[in-house]
């Protein structure tokens, strides 16, 4: 197994007795564009995305082999867990968001908005009342590379919520520029939202009914932001240029993990929720940590 070396550095004295395995393992090389890393605690294995490849990998925890989950792959880039724990993905290729049931069909969940087809769906989290939101940004129509070349049908890029009961769909926020990586706090009463040009995560209010309200900057980096996700402490982990940064609740960054090649997404997995996976360009990365990946309200019940 390659390994290379650990990199954490403390910016912030509350970050101070985080840590983990002194050298990360290298799970997989041979991407273009590694993303969306999702873990399945009842398989124990991981599955990711090579967008420009038009595939989704599967590592398996158990034997860590690496092979082929799903190719084609309708350009995949997000990916998540739902509360039956079925995978929800982000297709460029389809301009859609999609269910994968258990009995490995696919399910649309959401492809239009007013009429109007989307530019390519991104990222996307499930609340714990079964709501899907996703981003919206247009990476996958922009070229073939990350999808089919295309027209924008939709006035911008937004972020959406799809309704579990009725299907409905909703555009929640429309005031980024390409709104990217999405992740709910702890209570799920806050949702933050990166906007990779503005290089900046922003935070909104969440009420009952799904409304968001306020949007202050949470956070800035200069590379720019991707992937976000949360330890059961609150704090938020994001992608940025050649590192994952850690960013204290009140929005202090406090760390940061280093790597050779830019990072794009991360999560948290393993027996304990404390075996951290980043995606980075060519790259899947892993290391066990000090630090617990929060897990979501129907899991803590």
């Amino acid at each position: 197994m390659e390994t290379i070396a650990t990199e954490f550095e403390v910016l912030d004295e509350r970050f101070a007795g985080v840590g983990g395995d002194d050298r990360m393992e290298v799970l997989h090389r041979g991407a273009r564009w590694a993303e969306g890393p999702v873990y399945f605690p009842a398989g124990r294995f991981l599955v990711w995305s090579d967008i420009p490849s038009d595939r989704l990998l599967r590592w398996d925890e158990m034997t860590g082999a690496v092979g082929p989950f799903r190719s084609p792959a309708g350009y995949t880039n997000g990916n998540t867990l739902d509360r039956e724990g079925r995978l929800v993905s982000c297709e460029h290729g389809g301009r859609r968001v999609t269910r994968t049931e258990h009995d490995g069909s696919i399910t649309v969940i959401a492809d239009r908005w007013q009429g109007r087809r989307f530019n390519s769906p991104n990222d996307v989290v499930v609340r714990s009342d079964g709501s899907i939101w996703f981003t919206d940004p247009p990476y996958g129509i922009l070229s073939d590379y990350e999808g089919h070349a295309a027209d924008q049908e939709i006035d911008g890029c937004h972020v959406y919520r799809a309704d579990p009961v009725t299907g409905e769909v909703r555009m929640v926020a429309g005031d980024f520029d390409r709104p990217n990586g999405l992740a709910f706090s702890l209570d799920e009463r806050r949702l933050y939202i990166a906007d990779t040009p503005g290089k900046h995560v922003r935070v909104f209010d969440v009420a009952d009914d799904g409304t968001l309200s306020g949007g202050k900057v949470f956070a800035e980096a200069e590379d720019g932001f991707d992937g976000l996700r949360l330890d059961n402490t609150g704090r938020v982990w994001a992608s940025a240029g050649k590192s994952v940064l850690c960013f204290d609740p009140d929005g202090t960054v406090i760390g940061r993990l280093r790597f050779p090649e830019p990072t794009s997404n991360l999560v948290f997995g393993g027996l304990k929720r404390n075996r951290m996976f980043i995606t980075a360009c060519t790259s899947l990365y892993s290391l066990m940590t000090n630090v617990t990946g929060a897990r979501p309200i129907w899991a803590r019940r």
